[in-house]
């Protein structure tokens, strides 16, 4: 499975570890990525999305549907 947002598509970034002594070796910062029940072009789905985009709000939860009190 890939770990790539399915919103906005981003994926992991690479890159090198350095260690005091100039030892270069590679590594991966990987995204924070959640399963979310959203809603995706109106139907309720299960999809895998970055943080950002949820705190961003390009991502429509898919909840209970609050019905108002009863007067």
């Amino acid at each position: 499975m890939a770990k790539v947002c399915e919103v906005c598509g981003r994926g992991p970034q690479f890159g090198n570890r350095i260690s005091h002594a100039h030892n270069v070796t590679k590594r991966r910062w990987n995204l924070n990525l959640q399963n979310v029940h959203a809603l995706v072009k109106g139907v309720a789905r299960h999809i895998r999305v970055c943080t950002s985009c949820i705190r961003s709000g390009k991502v429509q939860k898919a909840g209970k549907v609050h019905k108002p009190a009863a007067a």
